[in-house]
Parts: C-alpha cells; sequence; structure tokens
C-alpha cells in the first residue's frame, strides 16, 4: 500500500523572506518555504513533487483518496502549535527551545559514567548548576543505553534514581525519568519525575503504557530498531527518514491506542541507535519533516560517536562544540528539546540563534 510525505526541504529565517509563503513549523521559531510531496510504495518513493507552501493545498487535495486524507493530516500537523508541558507546577513551553540537562546516575554511561553514581550530592549539585545555567528539564537516567551496555537489575535502577528525583522535584524541578522499565517509571514517577523518557518507545515493557496512561504523564517515544536485548541492532533502512518517520508514527498510535492522550506524546528520532553515520546525518538533515507527525520533537546527539567520527576520534568529553553545532542544526529543523550535556555553553549558544531569529523577524527591509 502506498505511503504519503511531506518533507520540508526549503527553511528561511522569517515569512516575509517569502512574502509570507512560509509555514511555521511546529509552532516554533523555524519556518519552511517549499516541500516535497512525496509517494512511496514497496520502500521505493515512486513519485516526489516540489512545491512552494501555496502549492501544497491543491496538490495533497489532487492526491488519491486515501493518500489525500494522510496528507492534509500531515500538511496540518507541520504548522500544528503545540501547548506547553505541565511538569507539576511549572510549564514548559514548546514555542521555544527547551534544554533539557542529562544527568546519569550510572557507572557506564559512554561519556559521564560514574561522576554522579553513589554520589546524591554531587548528582544535586551538577542538576543544580545545570538548572541555574538554563535547563528547563533535567533528565535523570540508571542504566547506561550505549552500545554493549550490561543490562541493569530494575532494584539497582530504582535505588540509583529515585532518591535523586525525590530531592530535584523538592525543589521545584521538571524532571524526565530516563527509563524503559515498567517498575522504574513507575518508582520515578511516586517520587516526583513529570515526563517519562523512553528509549524503547514502550516496546520493552508492556506494562509502561498502562502507568503512563494512568499518570496522565508526558511520555518520550524514541526510534531504536533493536528488540529488548539490543536496542542498537537490526538498523536495516530503505530510507533512514521515511523508516525512522514510519516506525514512530506507529509507535505514537500505539501509545493512543493504549490511552495516552496526543498532546502527551514526545518523539525522538534517536540519533546513534542502530544507524550509521552517513544515516545519522541523513536523519538530522531530514528533521524538519518530524513535525508531520503532529507531536513535539526531542533532539539527543549530545557528546554521540557521530561527532567523534567526524572529528578526528575525539574522546566524548571533547566533544562539546559538535555538540553545540548539532544542536543548532536542531533549533533551525524546529526542534523543541533538545538533550544536552553542556548546558551552559549550549544556553550561550541559544541566546545568540534566537537573537537572529527574533531580528529575522524585525528585519522588514525586504517588504515593498
Amino acid at each position: 500500500m502506498p505511503t504519503v510525505y511531506i518533507r520540508p526541504i526549503a527553511l528561511v529565517d522569517s515569512p516575509q523572506a517569502e512574502d509570507g509563503e512560509a509555514v511555521r513549523l511546529g509552532g516554533g521559531l523555524s519556518y519552511a518555504s517549499r516541500f516535497a510531496l512525496m509517494v512511496r510504495e514497496g520502500g521505493k518513493v515512486i513519485s516526489r513533487r516540489r512545491l512552494g507552501a501555496s502549492e501544497v493545498p491543491d496538490a495533497v487535495t489532487a492526491l488519491p483518496d486515501g493518500l489525500a486524507a494522510d496528507a492534509s493530516e500531515q500538511w496540518n500537523n507541520l504548522r500544528k502549535v503545540h501547548a506547553p508541558l505541565a511538569c507539576g507546577p511549572r510549564m514548559i513551553r514548546l514555542d521555544q527551545p527547551q534544554i533539557m540537562g542529562i544527568l546519569n546516575v550510572t557507572p557506564d554511561s559512554f561519556s559521564d559514567g560514574g561522576q554522579f553514581l553513589d554520589k546524591p550530592d554531587a548528582a544535586l549539585d551538577h542538576a543544580h548548576a545545570m538548572l541555574s545555567s538554563g535547563a528547563g528539564i533535567i533528565d535523570v537516567g540508571g542504566e547506561s543505553t550505549r552500545p554493549g551496555a550490561a543490562a541493569v537489575w530494575e532494584g539497582d535502577e530504582v535505588k540509583r534514581v529515585v532518591p535523586v528525583i525525590e530531592q530535584l522535584a523538592a525543589s521545584g524541578a521538571a524532571i524526565s525519568i530516563d527509563s524503559r522499565r515498567s517498575t522504574v517509571i513507575e518508582a520515578a514517577l511516586a517520587a516526583g519525575a513529570h515526563i517519562v523518557n523512553d528509549v524503547s518507545a514502550m516496546r520493552h515493557d508492556p506494562r509502561t503504557a498502562q502507568i503512563v496512561a494512568k499518570a496522565g504523564a508526558p511520555v518520550v517515544l524514541m526510534h531504536a530498531p533493536g528488540d529488548d536485548g539490543d536496542l542498537h541492532a537490526d538498523g536495516d533502512y530503505a530510507d533512514v527518514v521515511l523508516d525512522v518517520f514510519d516506525a514512530l508514527r506507529e509507535r505514537r498510535d500505539a501509545a493512543m491506542a493504549a490511552g495516552i492522550a496526543q498532546e502527551k506524546i514526545l518523539l525522538d528520532p534517536g540519533i546513534g541507535f542502530g544507524k550509521s553515520l552517513a544515516e545519522n546525518l541523513a536523519l538530522i538533515n531530514g528533521l524538519p519533516m518530524f513535525h508531520a507527525l503532529g507531536q513535539p520533537i526531542l533532539f539527543g546527539a549530545s557528546r554521540k560517536r557521530l561527532i567523534g567520527a567526524l572529528s578526528n576520534e575525539v574522546p566524548s568529553h571533547q566533544r562539546m562544540p559538535g555538540s553545540v553545532m548539532l544542536t543548532i542544526k536542531a533549533w533551525q529543523a524546529g526542534c523543541q528539546i533538545v538533550r544536552v550535556h553542556d548546558v551552559a555553553e549550549t544556553v550561550q549558544a541559544m541566546h545568540v540563534w534566537r537573537g537572529l531569529c527574533d531580528a529575522a523577524l524585525t528585519d522588514f527591509s525586504q517588504l515593498p
């Protein structure tokens, strides 16, 4: 059965740069003026039209009935404005970039493993430093998901994350729990976490969807091709952008079928999980298309392997400049949340990027 996709292929600084013929992506600060309308069947793209923003509605209407309805929904989704995320007393706005600071209480995470394991004071000091630097959310994780990492018993994972979450919650922070195990997620939510960040997109533990739905918590569904044993395995793609798009659509629909409200679902394309360097780069270049799924996008590439691969194998703790570069690329694509290690440096980059965006929106020199 054929499937249809609308991919933004030209981004502009402001709508006036195209005399108003530009679409605001995901209700944020990025705009697209040209689009590719594609139809795929049997894993191959069988048609591709390049269109200006004003041409898309008529082209969508001209599609066969089954494709037209899907394309119309995608076109509306590209322009969708997302409501803020409620995190206890805090509201996380999604009309501007938000920064999620990484706090790994693990012995073996690829970048900062062991720094904060069994060191609650050091973990909390680091979390508060990230909050003071401008992080809107702290993402607490007790299991490494790097390639080859050993599995963690869920009881140990609970012991690692719950004390930190309890103290962060007492300080009023917005907190995400980075876990794929329902027992850990349930304990973290009870301790005060607000968001569930599941790298398996709730495939690992079928009970997770029930817990998330009952709690009414926002959930991040990340793409990873592998099964429970190895999330990085089985990364075989006909077209990595379209295949990941389809996989995230399936997980979004499964979450909604399980009773999770659509406005509570965020999507993460899973940079570095079961993808080659070329596939990661293609996915990053294709980020604007994921707004067509109608959900806020979380982007996480901080200090990841692809930066080392492009930088003479620089070690993970020296990948901050590359991480910031990829984050800027994500902002340009309209991603609402970026997950990073280097919060202060990323916040500074965000302020400069926001200044450029604001200047472009108030530049009327291009108007007649």
